[in-house]
């Protein structure tokens, strides 16, 4: 994993076309980031990826 320290305003590019933004800090707990990506680059929290991993097992399970 590559750990980068950024500021407010300060962005780390992905490619040549994610850029990912530090809009604001909260405390010493969080931050808000901002995300800009093509259209056709899904961009989810990963607990909502874990969810519906979760889900899918789930349903998965029920149908056998």
């Amino acid at each position: 994993m590559l750990v980068l320290t950024r500021r407010v305003d300060e962005s780390i590019r992905i490619g040549d076309d994610i850029r990912i933004t530090v809009v604001k800090i909260k405390g010493t707990q969080q931050i808000c980031v901002g995300v800009d990506a093509p259209r056709d680059v899904p961009v989810l929290r990963e607990e909502l990826l874990i969810d519906r991993s979760e889900l899918a097992d789930e349903q998965e399970s029920s149908n056998s």
